[in-house]
């Protein structure tokens, strides 16, 4: 069975967050420089080995002030560690349009594992004749996982930012088949 190799559609994906502000409403913030690569056997997305790499000077929530904030030490300390790392390690099929994605998340220079929910789409051919597959990716993670602890207590006695950080993310993929013996 060939090997297919699938890279990132990056005009059609995005890679996005929320976190709770204030514990009223939520944040929303996307890092806009990232790339995946997955390799499946046939189109069995079941069995795709997965890795994105994202920038994390990319980091944005439209707000310029609070993204310099978020480079900073107290956060991402992109300076020090510019690179955001996701490595698959299992998919489990729920139905034909789900999958549960097992791996290992490095942010910080920690990595720790993290499990997320895949809508998968289909394989289809758009209008080049060159095929495609679409996912939504979601999930949560706990910040403090990975040394981010920045918060500030409010007069209220309530805290300024969430604990949990969900992520929304739509991804495309665009195929190319590799030789036999690749």
């Amino acid at each position: 069975m060939n090997k297919i190799k699938w890279d990132l559609d990056a005009k059609h994906s995005e890679l996005g967050f929320k976190i709770r502000h204030m514990m009223i409403s939520n944040v929303s913030g996307s890092i806009k420089s990232f790339h995946v690569e997955a390799e499946t056997p046939g189109e069995d997305f079941s069995k795709a080995s997965i890795l994105l790499t994202a920038d994390m000077r990319s980091i944005t929530t439209n707000n310029e002030e609070r993204d310099t904030h978020l480079h900073s030490s107290d956060f991402f300390d992109v300076d020090s560690y510019p690179q955001l790392k996701f490595q698959s390690v299992r998919i489990e099929n729920v139905d034909s349009e789900n999958f549960t994605l097992y791996g290992e998340l490095t942010l910080k220079g920690i990595t720790k594992p993290i499990t997320l929910n895949v809508e998968y789409s289909e394989v289809i051919t758009d209008l080049r004749g060159g095929e495609r597959a679409g996912f939504t990716v979601t999930g949560n993670i706990k910040r403090s996982d990975w040394g981010i602890t920045f918060n500030r207590v409010m007069e209220t006695g309530r805290v300024a930012l969430g604990e949990e950080v969900r992520i929304i993310s739509d991804i495309q993929l665009l195929k190319q088949v590799l030789p036999e013996h690749a």
